[in-house]
């Protein structure tokens, strides 16, 4: 038996677009002789459809469209399609996350989701209600056991500590599954394929049958997913994958006596490659599903502007990009230099609009105000606030998207002007460390010097005073990164951090910080996700709150 997984880019609530790419991919796995056609997990409606899911009239809407497609497609191979299902009880969750089989030109049996995930993006519980158990679709002679995403990551001999009290993957073994079957919509991060064809080619073995995983691609908001799908023999080796980032079909061919039976080479990726292809990918589905043809950016002639007017390029094409220069009196000679180099070998136009006489106009019209005030952070931060205001106006002007430049570990700390530099509507780069910033751009430059070496070379600065740098307000960045990787990734405590690193105050002014920035981060434009753990919707923390870990160690000291 053939079974075809459909690596597809859904839009969400675009239900008809979804549809048509889902016939599409029908006629297509046909052709290739598929017995089976297999979706991604809520593939209809594009996920994560978040709270469109609790307006029924959106639902019914989907089923309705799923009827037609069903007919659409008779006298085609069945298709399992990944759509949200009224709860017909009269308690718990109004959903189901299911996965639906069309067959015959007709709606045939449903499979439920039974573990939703609530952590990190997920927040599954607030919509559905879990199914009973796993089911078997039997098929040809097979009995595949159908799973959404969720369900296989729970194995209690891979994961040290698994989140649930069952395992359907078990479970469906012991029904007598020959095969199971994921659709899946799992969200990129750097490194994640590894450990996810670890565990499904681990589970394979275990119960000696085959896995078959389909996983949606593409960019929705803050999200990218990366596709990969791929498909593991009883042995637990790996025989089939689909491309990464880019739209696929994997079709893999199950036979009685040996199992899986195809096999396709995949080509390992580097971190950066990972990383680079995400956010091209992010920023283009961004973009492409908000209606926005053209972006535009400030170019500083520093390394974070740099890189994200690169990934603009790749990701919407130079002739729809345009980099505005915005010097004051404190911009080097250099930066400007190192902004046009830059510019012309990307392929950009550029607009340079000149801030001194606004900065004096703001020094004017606040001088009675700021009397016998010492000049402050205030300047720095009216300078930023004029940059924002005149790139929001080229924005609404041309009606293109505004792209803001800040990396993670300046949005980490706060080391940004609200309404200034974070004025926007996608922060490209924002879940990439700035040490991952300098990474990514000797990446990028490979084959030939594009962002000038000077910019990969010269101290960090936001040029807002005489001779500044980062280092100033901050520590290090490769210090800095390492703190941040701890504490916001990997959750630790400060005394945690203070094991390995001795430099304590360092430690507690980074950890304060954070902390102290969420009001910022809160109001930021959206950043694509690209790490385990971004400041996204996976990131639920207060912003008025006590600094309890110096709370509780003044306390301890005055005992």
């Amino acid at each position: 038996m053939k079974v075809t997984l459909v690596q597809r880019n859904y839009t969400v609530a675009d239900l008809e677009g979804n549809a048509t790419l889902i016939e599409k991919s029908v006629h297509a796995a046909q052709a290739a002789g598929a017995d089976l056609v297999v979706t991604s997990e809520l593939a209809l409606l594009g996920y994560p459809a978040r709270d469109l899911l609790l307006q029924p009239a959106f639902i019914s809407r989907s089923w309705e469209v799923l009827e037609r497609l069903a007919g659409d497609l008779r006298g085609k191979p069945p298709v399992l399609v990944g759509i949200a299902e009224q709860n017909p009880v009269g308690e718990g969750r109004p959903l189901f996350n299911a996965g639906v089989l069309l067959k015959n030109g007709r709606i045939s049996s449903r499979y439920h989701k039974c573990l939703l995930p609530t952590y990190d993006v997920f927040d599954e519980d607030r919509y559905f209600e879990s199914g009973a158990v796993p089911e078997i679709l039997e098929l040809n002679g097979w009995k595949l056991g159908i799973t959404i995403c969720e369900d296989v990551w729970n194995d209690g001999d891979f994961w040290r500590r698994p989140r649930y009290h069952v395992d359907p993957v078990d479970l469906l073994s012991h029904a007598g599954a020959r095969c199971v079957i994921n659709l899946s919509a799992s969200p990129f991060a750097c490194g994640k394929q590894s450990v996810r064809e670890s565990m499904l080619g681990k589970m394979a073995a275990k119960h000696s049958i085959p896995m078959l995983y389909v996983n949606q691609v593409g960019g929705n908001d803050d999200l990218v997913f990366d596709g990969r799908s791929c498909a593991f023999d009883a042995g637990g080796h790996l025989i089939a994958k689909g491309r990464g980032f880019e739209e696929d079909l994997v079709i893999v061919e199950l036979d009685a006596r040996r199992g899986p039976i195809e096999h396709i080479e995949s080509e390992p990726e580097i971190p950066e490659e990972e990383v680079w292809n995400a956010l091209v990918l992010g920023t283009r589905d961004y973009a492409r599903k908000c209606g926005f043809q053209s972006v535009l950016l400030g170019l500083s002639g520093g390394i974070d502007s740099a890189l994200t007017a690169a990934i603009a390029v790749e990701a919407v094409g130079a002739q729809n990009v345009m980099g505005v220069l915005m010097p004051s009196p404190y911009t080097s000679g250099e930066s400007i230099e190192d902004a046009e180099q830059l510019a012309a070998k990307l392929g950009i136009r550029t607009q340079t609009i000149r801030i001194s006489g606004l900065m004096r106009a703001f020094d004017e019209s606040l001088a009675g105000a700021f009397q016998g005030l010492p000049r402050d952070l205030t300047e720095e931060n009216i300078q930023a606030r004029i940059r924002g205001n005149l790139l929001m106006a080229l924005s609404n002007k041309h009606g293109a998207l505004l792209l803001t430049t800040g990396n993670k570990s300046e949005m980490a700390v706060g080391y940004c002007t609200l309404y200034g530099d974070m004025s926007g509507g996608l922060a490209v780069i924002s879940d990439v460390p700035k040490t991952m910033v300098y990474r990514l751009s000797h990446w990028f430059n490979r084959g030939g010097e594009i962002i000038p070496s000077r910019v990969m070379v010269k101290a960090p600065s936001a040029e807002l005073r005489p001779k500044q740098t980062d280092q100033d307000s901050l520590p290090p960045y490769d210090l800095l990164d390492a703190v941040l990787e701890r504490h916001i990734e990997k959750h630790q405590s400060t005394d945690e951090i203070l094991r390995d690193e001795p430099n304590a105050d360092v430690v507690r002014q980074i950890v304060r910080k954070v902390a102290r920035a969420e009001f910022k981060r809160r109001q930021a434009a959206p950043g694509i996700k690209v790490t385990d753990q971004a400041f996204g919707t996976g990131w639920r923390m207060p912003i008025a709150r006590k600094e309890w870990e110096f709370q509780e160690k003044a306390a301890e000291a005055t005992r």
